[in-house]
């Protein structure tokens, strides 16, 4: 038996600069996987649900390789704190400030999300 994905109208926004942009449907979201997303600058975003709803989203460049490649990381939580570890070298980046936990010195831009 296949299962159909839950079907929803709402979608995931990101604020930039002053306005928001929808980057993705809110049910393309798996807790525990990411989604990278386009943005009109060229960059792309790398979003995350976890098992709560909570949205969160962070630049997808890997700051250490400079590959693209945050949203196929593993996430998890450290002393409470949501973070997604670099599928390359494995640093770990908090979801919701985006601060490398492995090296202070680093940190990839985190973005205001939300669903609409």
């Amino acid at each position: 038996m296949t299962l159909a994905l839950e079907t929803t109208d709402l979608k995931v926004r990101l604020r930039l600069t002053d306005d928001w942009f929808t980057v993705c449907d809110l049910s393309a979201l798996l807790p525990g996987r990411g989604v990278a997303a386009l943005l009109p600058d060229g960059r792309q975003a790398a979003v995350f649900a976890d098992r709560t709803g909570r949205l969160y989203a962070i630049d997808n460049r890997d700051p250490f390789t400079g590959a693209a490649v945050l949203s196929r990381g593993l996430t998890g939580t450290h002393q409470g704190r949501p973070f997604v570890a670099s599928p390359l070298l494995k640093q770990r980046f908090d979801l919701e400030s985006g601060q490398c936990l492995d090296d202070e010195a680093v940190r990839v831009t985190a973005y205001e999300v939300k669903a609409v």
